[in-house]
This record gives structure tokens, C-alpha cells and sequence, in this order.
């Protein structure tokens, strides 16, 4: 007869609050998916930590990740330059606030250019 090896990698939950650990519901966020017109966004130009290379931010995103990809690959085709997503905000290589602002306001967004 053999033992349980506490040991074994089976066996390695130290602590669990709630549900099981394979549970993919419980570490999925809801977010909430609004239409541009319920959306407030901010455009900033900023250069810190970015080695002197102007990048222009568009914060206050409340879309699902897909949304925001499709769109910041519109924006990034419209601006002729490159972008990224990151944590609900897009990036976009380069200083294009004008045109952004134009161009999500043809798309119904609320947006304000901030910063100076």
C-alpha cells in the first residue's frame, strides 16, 4: 500500500480561499463592452521613461481587449505609424493628438486632448 507523497506536484496548494484553482470563470473580468458614445476619453502626448521618443496615450477605455485591438490597428493604418495596448489604453508611436481627436470624434468617441 502506498502513501500520498505531500511532496509530489499534485499535491502543492498551500492555501485556496475559493473554488478550484483550474477555474478559468472566476479569473476572467467582466468588462463592460459601452458604445463610443458613453466613453470619455484623454489624449496626452508624453515622453517619460520612453528615452526622449514622443508617445501619444488615449486613456479611459471601458472595451473588451478585441475592441481595442481592432481599433487601435485602425488608428495605427490612419496615422502611418506604430501603436500598442496597454492596460485599457492604447500607445501610439509619435505625436498625433490632432489627428486623433479628430478621428475618434468621427467615431463617436467623447474625447478631450489633456496635458500640455
Amino acid at each position: 500500500m502506498t502513501k500520498p507523497n505531500p511532496s509530489s506536484p499534485k499535491n502543492r496548494i498551500v492555501y485556496q480561499e475559493f473554488g478550484s484553482p483550474l477555474s478559468s470563470e472566476a479569473l476572467e473580468r467582466a468588462t463592460p463592452d459601452l458604445p463610443p458614445q458613453q466613453q470619455n476619453l484623454r489624449i496626452q502626448a508624453s515622453r517619460s521613461g520612453r528615452k526622449g521618443k514622443t508617445v501619444t496615450i488615449i486613456t479611459g477605455f471601458q472595451s473588451s481587449a478585441e475592441t481595442l485591438a481592432k481599433l487601435l490597428k485602425q488608428l495605427k493604418t490612419q496615422c502611418g505609424s506604430g501603436g500598442t495596448v496597454k492596460e485599457n489604453s492604447l500607445e501610439i508611436q509619435g505625436d498625433h493628438r490632432d489627428k486623433l481627436l479628430q478621428l475618434l470624434t468621427q467615431l463617436g468617441y467623447k474625447t478631450k486632448i489633456s496635458g500640455g
